[in-house]
């Protein structure tokens, strides 16, 4: 087959089984399309189909076919880190400052700390650490996987729900955005390239009156106009952040983070991120899968992941236990805002794919993390639509009955 043929094949799968397996499975609850799509990517990948068929494996992924799915996925999920950034509203966790700083705090900071202290435990045994990781760099890139919430996947899941434009709904919004902030932050702290340091040091100094300018001119141009100029700010601010050594994905979530959301039409921002999810990501899905290694060994591995899942989901229950009672949230409103923080799957794994890339973790490590991803995904919708439901009752039990004529009578 021609290398054109054996893409497009490639394309098949990938667009394909995903679907049939989620449509078969017929519980979204469960398993989102989402999840199912990384699923099939690592069972395509060399963890997989790569030991069960290795023939079979090298001559459908060929040098040539790979490098043509990382150049679209590579594209794909700059778009998606952009929508992020744009996503953000730090005006309405300013206005709400007291709730939104420590909830978003304890939400992070708790999983943090679990995630680092399980990465200390895993890197005592050799094999965990990338060849150019330093021990700090690898235990806080741990941790910190353990503490991200995906942003997008989670307005995905409670439009599911049917709680994004509710106040919950809009609480829960503002804690992700500012968390989201903490996790690009800490990358770009442990990507620092010190031979490099000049570059970043004028990427840092420049970037603000850059976006000053960015900003000026998105007001002076047509809404219609502003999606286009976005894209070429887009590769633009990521080639840069490239050349100054913090990655290109730090430079694609900067170049949202400067954008507001309000110079745009919400509805063609909702209709792109539902594209990019339906035609372009599950090439980034599959092109995850195919870096999934089981060198561990499939007990170990295992035993890391579970290790990493109760880091991770501990952490966020616990946090948000914490700062649901410093901030006298209602009954059952802390559990329901963990379990919804919960979601993990896309922004996790373009995070520890970029610390794969840049070798501070190793392969068995991204794997392990993985999967502790896909898990916790898995959990998110379930457990909050269990805790939503819980949350209902409460609020009925304690309404008082109203009688026939209309008035409330104790009970």
């Amino acid at each position: 087959m021609t290398d054109n043929e054996l893409f497009l094949l490639i394309l098949v799968l990938v667009m394909g089984m995903p679907w049939i397996a989620w449509r078969l499975l017929g519980d979204a609850d469960h398993a989102p399309l989402v999840v199912v799509q990384i699923v099939v990517g690592v069972l395509l990948g060399p963890a997989v189909l790569g030991a069960a068929a290795p023939v079979l494996h090298a001559r459908i992924f060929t040098p040539t076919a790979i490098t043509m799915l990382n150049g679209i996925a590579l594209w794909a999920v700059m778009l998606f880190v952009w929508l992020a950034g744009i996503e953000l509203d730090l005006g309405a966790a300013w206005a709400a400052r007291r709730d939104s700083w420590v909830t978003a705090g304890m939400a992070l900071l708790t999983p943090l700390a679990l995630g680092s202290a399980a990465g200390t435990a895993i890197l005592t045994h050799p094999g965990w650490i990338g060849p150019k990781g330093a021990p700090w760099q690898a235990i806080l890139g741990i941790g910190m996987a353990c503490a991200v919430t995906a942003l997008p996947i989670l307005i995905l899941l409670m439009e599911r729900l049917a709680i994004l434009r509710t106040p919950l709904g809009q609480r829960v919004l503002r804690y992700a955005s500012l968390d989201d902030i903490a996790i690009w932050a800490v990358l770009a702290v442990i990507l620092l390239d010190w031979p490099r340091m000049e570059r970043q040091l004028a990427f840092i100094c420049a970037f603000p009156f850059v976006a000053s300018g960015i900003r000026l001119l998105m007001r002076r141009l047509a809404e219609a106009e502003r999606l286009r100029a976005s894209m070429v700010w887009l590769a633009a601010a990521g080639l840069a952040a490239d050349w100054a050594g913090l990655h290109f994905m730090v430079g694609a979530f900067l170049a949202g983070v400067i954008l507001d959301r309000s110079w745009f039409d919400a509805q063609a921002l909702d209709r792109l991120r539902d594209m990019l999810l339906l035609t372009v990501m599950p090439v980034f899905f599959l092109s995850t899968g195919l870096r999934t290694a089981w060198s561990m060994g499939g007990v170990d591995l295992i035993a890391v992941a579970a290790l990493l899942l109760a880091a991770a989901v501990g952490g966020k229950l616990i946090g948000l236990r914490v700062a649901g009672h410093w901030l006298q949230w209602r009954r059952g409103e802390a559990g329901v805002i963990g379990w919804l923080l919960q979601t993990k799957a896309l922004i996790m794994i373009i995070f520890v794919n970029i610390l794969l890339d840049r070798q501070v973790i190793s392969g068995g490590t991204f794997t392990a993390l993985l999967l502790m991803a896909l898990a916790s995904t898995m959990l998110t919708t379930p457990m909050a639509r269990r805790g939503l439901r819980a949350l209902a009752a409460l609020e009925r039990q304690d309404d008082p009955p109203v009688s026939a004529s209309g008035q409330h009578r104790p009970n």
